[in-house]
């Protein structure tokens, strides 16, 4: 069940909700709309206290950024399909993009400064997408030895 706080951003702030099928219209603006989205991931309210923090503050983040930044709240039920595309490892978060790219990972309830400085740095034409490490894959072969240990002895 969605908590009012958040179902309050799309009755009172007008953002919509996005899923596996509407992600990239909302990643592709309209000509007159901003080229940078702020997603918000929820997580569950219930169990994720600073979801409704971030709730609040998501608003103040849009309104200060005016015409520079679009709003979108991510569908609970396409959270663990988007996670791992937008970078998110932690919820509630916000994530900053611009197109396909991920540029910036909010997670949890941040000071207002923090949000102002990261967020005016993706918002930068030459802010750097996110890409995801590549770890080392490492195989592990075993040998098994025909004689017994107690047979050596």
């Amino acid at each position: 069940m969605t908590h009012p706080l958040v179902t309050a951003l799309a009755e009172r702030h007008g953002l919509p909700t996005v899923d596996a099928t509407s992600i990239e219209a909302c990643l592709a603006p309209a000509l007159s709309e901003a080229a940078h989205v702020l997603l918000f991931f929820t997580g569950d309210p219930a169990t994720r206290a600073e979801t409704l923090d971030v709730a609040v503050v998501m608003p103040e983040i849009l309104a200060a950024f005016g015409n520079r930044l679009r709003g979108a709240v991510v569908d609970r039920a396409a959270e663990a399909g988007l996670a791992s595309r937008f970078h998110v490892a932690v919820m509630p978060s916000l994530v900053v993009a611009r197109g396909s790219d991920t540029l910036a990972v909010l997670p949890k309830i941040r000071d207002w400064s923090d949000y102002m400085e990261k967020i005016e740095a993706a918002l930068a034409p030459e802010a750097e997408a996110l890409v995801t490490e590549e770890r080392p894959r490492v195989a592990f072969t075993t040998s098994r030895s025909t004689t017994n240990r107690e047979d050596a002895a």
